[in-house]
């Protein structure tokens, strides 16, 4: 993973001078990822990694300079090449999810549908599940003026992006103003996918289950199964550092680790019995 991230993160101007650094890129990326896994505060680092106060001092810097948008935009598009896809998606799909905050913070507030007090992260990715745009916001608002908000982001970033997919919460029989406006003004298909009615109990959507897959991905980070950053800039940063570390495992060919004891003793049964198949 490390070889993967290294050509990508900024090389230090020594013409411009300063204090040679204690830390290189590497150890303060490795606490900054224990965090993300882990979900400790940072105080809590481990001692036998960088100091907290340097780990959290790069993080910040790395968001304010625009380094994480970076590394993600050329790992995305990495990916997407790894995968056979050009790197200029054609489509879309638009998903929010409200999730709780801890100890308060900015841009915080109830959402009463899911009865949730927190935020909102508005997410739109490809058809491989990679995120394009985040928004973080309160978690009152909604999702239409939340998907304006993206839509407008994605058709500046990726003028490629030409189809967007949604659910039923983005438009409905009384209110398409959201695919009306997307259409004249961005020239985007927003295409609704909705549940039907007839049908009980879980049934997989066509399209909307790639970015659900995605906020699962998400939380399975522990410190983005709650947010709990102060600023929604950093709630966009942890969004992007977890992206980060999935595509740059995914490019140095990791295997999967599975998360629990239950997990790992299923992959081994269906091992065994593959190998007696054969």
């Amino acid at each position: 993973m490390w070889a993967v991230i290294e050509p990508l993160l900024p090389a230090r101007d020594l013409r411009r001078g300063g204090r040679p650094r204690i830390y290189g890129d590497r150890p303060v990326l490795d606490a900054i990822f224990c965090v993300l896994r882990s979900g400790c505060q940072w105080r809590m680092v481990p001692h036998d990694l960088v100091p907290w106060w340097t780990a959290y001092r790069w993080y910040r810097t790395w968001a304010a300079d625009g380094t994480w948008d970076a590394v993600h935009g050329r790992l995305r598009d990495l990916a997407r090449a790894a995968a056979g896809k050009d790197p200029a998606p054609p489509a879309a799909v638009l998903d929010a999810q409200s999730v709780k905050t801890s100890e308060g913070g900015r841009a915080r507030g109830v959402d009463m549908g899911k009865k949730i007090t927190g935020r909102k992260r508005h997410l739109v990715t490809d058809t491989l599940g990679l995120v394009l745009v985040t928004a973080v916001t309160a978690a009152p608002v909604q999702d239409r003026p939340g998907g304006k908000a993206v839509l407008g982001q994605l058709a500046a970033r990726f003028p490629s992006a030409g189809l967007a997919w949604a659910d039923g919460g983005y438009a409905n029989e009384i209110d398409d103003g959201l695919v009306r406006w997307a259409a004249q003004d961005l020239g985007v298909v927003l295409q609704i996918v909705r549940r039907n009615n007839d049908v009980k109990g879980f049934r997989v959507l066509p399209r909307r289950w790639v970015i659900e897959r995605t906020f699962g991905w998400l939380v399975r980070n522990r410190r983005l199964a709650r947010d709990y950053e102060r600023l929604t800039a950093c709630s966009e940063a942890m969004i992007k550092i977890a992206m980060i570390r999935l595509m740059a495992a995914r490019l140095a060919g990791h295997k999967i680790t599975w998360a629990s004891a239950t997990e790992r003793e299923a992959l081994r049964q269906m091992t065994i019995e593959s190998q007696i198949a054969t």
